[in-house]
């Protein structure tokens, strides 16, 4: 017979605390993720995994989240998110959980002039959280994060000076929650449409005269980018909320410029 093994995790604790987020973090794992273009994209993402724990548990079972992760090897994207969440918390025997998923997006760019292709790299995150209403019923929220690097070229420094402007590389960070299915593709697009000009992995001479003209005729200012850019997404009927960040690593200061616009737009 085999000897009975002590569930310490699943003792009783007396202290009365509950703990609002606790389990595995910075956990990686392969998934495959829904590509606009190519139908699926493999790649590798970063796992932070949470429930909450009741004051009279002492501890949570870790392993089993590592055992949901490998059971959702399939295509994972927000679409079947709200499915590891709530699969999440039903065994771990938890009211609320919490997953973050952090991966490199991969999109295949064409120069402006030349045609040549390249592949971006984009830092996107599912995010998911599962609580109960006051029915006791568990709601589902998700929400997609993409982090796009563009040009912002300086409308001052442009105006003052007799020879060219001061740009420099700068991040959009825009998180939405949606109504239905939102391409990652779709978020990137808006961003770059709004940027003084996009980013390219690859570009031949007559592509950098053509990005670096374009950024010279459209300056915008990191408050321009976040409004411009935030005026996009209200006009957008699928996207419920945002937030919307730019920072500008500026080019002649040692420091960034910073501006973020947060909207509700489910709330009246």
């Amino acid at each position: 017979m085999t000897p009975s093994i002590p569930d310490v995790q699943s003792s009783a604790d007396t202290r009365r605390l509950a703990i609002d987020k606790v389990g595995i973090k910075s956990i990686r794992h392969p998934i495959r993720v829904s590509d606009r273009n190519r139908g699926i994209q493999h790649t590798i993402a970063n796992f932070n995994m949470y429930v909450g724990l009741p004051h009279n548990f002492k501890g949570t079972h870790m392993s089993r989240f590592v055992q949901i992760l490998n059971s959702h090897e399939q295509e994972i994207s927000i679409k079947n998110f709200p499915v590891m969440l709530a699969e999440m918390v039903e065994r771990l025997e938890a009211e609320t959980g919490h997953i973050e998923m952090n991966f490199p997006y991969f999109i295949n760019k064409t120069a402006p002039i030349s045609g040549v292709q390249s592949l971006m790299d984009y830092d996107v995150t599912f995010l998911g959280d599962i609580t109960r209403n006051t029915e006791g019923k568990p709601e589902i929220v998700t929400r997609l994060k993409v982090v796009v690097p563009v040009t912002s070229l300086c409308p001052c420094s442009r105006e003052i000076s007799e020879r060219g402007a001061h740009n420099q590389r700068s991040h959009v960070t825009v998180t939405i929650r949606t109504r239905g299915f939102f391409w990652i593709e779709e978020l990137v697009e808006l961003v770059e449409a709004e940027a003084s000009c996009e980013l390219y992995g690859l570009l031949k001479r007559p592509d950098e005269k053509f990005v670096t003209e374009r950024a010279y005729d459209n300056p915008k200012f990191v408050e321009d980018m976040v409004r411009d850019v935030a005026a996009r997404l209200n006009d957008e009927p699928r996207i419920l909320a945002y937030v919307a960040e730019s920072e500008n690593f500026e080019s002649i200061h040692n420091h960034s410029a910073y501006a973020l616009i947060e909207r509700d737009k489910s709330v009246a």
